[in-house]
């Protein structure tokens, strides 16, 4: 069971917060095992028990019925630091930056993190390039499994990468962290074996695919899913998506319209209630009619999110179902 915030302890100096840490980091990867999320790849377990999430996370926000509730490191109240620390490690992701309301960059979900890294397949020699730096800890993660040197962070708020920098710092590793829009990568660290984006997509940069090595995996957020992605040339790529569901903050600048969370459209309660209904609507936004997804969705079974893909072929890019040159295919924006 995945650890949350426990009954306030006493009052606890700085020594017992971090022995209160350690447990709490002990629990929640206790919590990701029982997930299954290190099936994939049981390297990354050590590296969750190895590196401190509560110094990504020196203050963060949890919702409340009047908004947001701020919990940080230094509060005054003990108490509340207690709460702090116990929370860093709760199973679930946490808002680090808000603005009018408005969420700019979270921490993700530590299980949700730890299926991603483990489907990334890395080796101890592959160069990682991580689109979205958030607050440092999944670039740690990465640091701590292919060393700092291989390691690339970029994001285009200067404020996220100086603090990602200065977490990183702290918990004693110094991969490169760099300013800039992720979806033109970063060619002066090129090339990479392995780009991960932890921001959701509207579509695969072609810039990513000309910085990788031969047979590179690139592993991103598209729609509500997880896709993963062969590089077999610098305009060709071609991979299914993973069975679970993923929610990510936008990549910025790359919006693409969706369905609002409210939409109906005359279509069946029990159809948009379904989450891999909802995939297929994301996935065919702007190109496919809602009620011609509900017609292809009930013909094929329900299809679950592995029999989708996406292929990239020069200038063209689409996602489909079962086969990339079967009957079913929708354009993907550029």
């Amino acid at each position: 069971m995945a650890p949350h915030p426990a009954p306030d302890d006493p009052a606890a100096p700085g020594d017992d917060l971090e022995r209160i840490a350690a447990e709490a980091r002990a629990g929640l990867v206790r919590a990701i095992a029982v997930s299954g999320a290190f099936e994939a790849d049981p390297g990354w377990r050590t590296a969750f028990e190895e590196v401190p999430r509560h110094l990504f996370v020196p203050y963060y926000w949890i919702g409340t019925a009047g908004g947001h509730e701020r919990l940080w490191r230094e509060d005054p109240d003990p108490a509340r630091r207690v709460r702090w620390v116990r929370g860093a490690y709760a199973d679930a992701p946490l808002a680090t930056r808000l603005r009018d309301g408005e969420l700019l960059s979270s921490s993700s979900q530590p299980s949700l993190m730890a299926r991603m890294l483990a489907e990334l397949r890395v080796r101890p020699e592959s160069r990682v390039l991580e689109i979205g730096a958030g607050t440092g800890y999944n670039a740690a993660l990465l640091a701590h499994r292919v060393t700092d040197a291989r390691v690339t962070t970029v994001d285009l708020d200067t404020e996220i990468t100086e603090s990602a920098r200065t977490h990183l710092r702290a918990a004693g590793h110094t991969p490169t962290v760099v300013t800039g829009d992720g979806a033109q990568g970063w060619p002066g660290r090129a090339p990479f074996d392995r780009i991960m984006a932890t921001c959701t997509l509207p579509s695969v940069p072609r810039a990513w695919l000309a910085q990788c090595a031969p047979d590179a995996l690139v592993l991103a957020p598209l729609a509500t899913g997880l896709i993963r992605l062969t590089v077999r040339g610098p305009d060709q790529a071609e991979g299914r998506f993973l069975h679970t569901s993923a929610y990510f903050v936008p990549l910025r600048g790359a919006a693409r319209h969706l369905p609002e969370p409210g939409y109906s459209g005359g279509l069946p309660r029990r159809a948009l209630h379904s989450e891999l209904f909802q995939f297929l609507l994301a996935l065919t936004a702007g190109t496919l009619d809602p009620h011609d997804a509900l017609t292809l969705w009930q013909r094929e079974g329900r299809p679950a999110r592995e029999r989708y893909g996406v292929t990239v072929r020069g200038e063209h890019s689409w996602a489909w179902l079962d086969d990339p040159d079967g009957p079913y295919a929708w354009p993907l924006p550029h």
